[in-house]
């Protein structure tokens, strides 16, 4: 009994170092994710908060030497790669000098199970990683891009991802923490499943008088998955405004132009951007009958922003498909 009422005792101890007042040396404007506080004397590196979003985890070893072999580290399709959107926490920590690793990656792991998530993967160093590269900082390039430190998970990392099932949505969270010399690093991420709310950009409700009166219009309802080129399903309703511009005007020739965020790197973005704008132009040939004659297609990537990408609303803004009139 006695031996019970430790160890309660001590996982309650342990929890609660987690739930810690801010730091003085806090990166203005942070603050700690709301499911999942701090290690005891950690301060805030960099956060970031977003209402809807998609986060990637990995669940499985990283096989990060395929990604170099193929000149692709920035693919996120390996089966390793759990990919969840919804409403997204990310904190990243500057542990006090002396913490451990293993003491904080304990730590968390039992504050995560004290809140009912199940721990799916877990692993130390090396084990995280298979294939070729087993050097250990590119979990940080791969799992914290947005961390200038390269190597601040070169030695003693270690990786958790929880999940916790619910109706109303699932959440994932997951945590890496490692060393580089003398400092030690905590990253945060938690991701609560939520559908987008849709509707908050809209396209033109006459899309032929509007090209025909501007000579182009911007069209967002041709919706794709993060990093994807395949235009889905929901996509119809304006393809099928698009179809009935071009059957009302039967001399009309459309350029189809793809636009992105400024999330990811130019090169890859023009790469993405022209995939699916020549997919839109595919669609309306495949779908509509429409003649490939009058349809051309080109990316732009994220070169030309109509919005500041400082925002959730402007990246919405920025990601479109442009129709000019040829």
């Amino acid at each position: 009994m006695i031996e019970d009422g430790m160890r309660i005792i001590l996982a309650t101890m342990v929890v609660l170092s987690l739930y810690l007042p801010a730091h003085a040396d806090d990166a203005q404007g942070c603050k700690d994710a709301a499911l999942l506080g701090r290690y005891q004397g950690a301060s805030i590196a960099w956060c970031r908060f977003k209402d809807f979003d998609e986060l990637q985890f990995i669940d499985a070893p990283h096989d990060y030497g395929a990604l170099l072999d193929r000149n692709a580290v920035q693919d996120h399709s390996g089966v390793e790669w759990l990919k969840k959107q919804g409403r997204s926490s990310e904190v990243r920590y500057d542990l006090a000098p002396g913490s451990s690793t293993l003491e904080v990656a304990t730590n968390y792991e039992a504050a995560l199970k004290s809140k009912g998530f199940s721990i799916t993967f877990s692993c130390t160093d090396q084990e995280c990683l298979t294939g070729s590269v087993r050097d250990t900082y590119v979990l940080g390039e791969q799992l914290d891009p947005g961390n200038v430190v390269s190597t601040s998970y070169a030695d003693h990392a270690r990786y958790l991802l929880a999940e916790l099932s619910r109706p109303e949505g699932d959440i994932y969270a997951s945590v890496l923490v490692g060393d580089d010399q003398d400092r030690s690093t905590a990253f945060i991420r938690i991701l609560e499943e939520k559908p987008m709310d849709g509707g908050k950009v809209e396209s033109p409700k006459d899309l032929s008088a509007t090209l025909q009166q501007q000579g182009s219009v911007n069209v967002y309802g041709i919706l794709f998955d993060f990093d994807k080129d395949v235009v889905k399903s929901e996509s119809k309703p304006a393809l099928d405004e698009i179809a009935k511009a071009l059957s009302s005007n039967p001399s009309m020739r459309l350029k189809i132009i793809g636009h992105t965020d400024n999330h990811g790197t130019a090169d890859y973005n023009l790469d993405l951007s022209s995939r699916r704008a020549a997919n839109v132009s595919a669609a309306l040939v495949g779908g509509y009958g429409i003649d490939p004659s009058r349809l051309s297609y080109e990316g732009a990537g994220l070169t030309k922003p109509i919005a500041s990408n400082d925002s959730d609303d402007g990246r919405a803004k920025n990601r479109r498909v442009e129709l000019v009139v040829q």
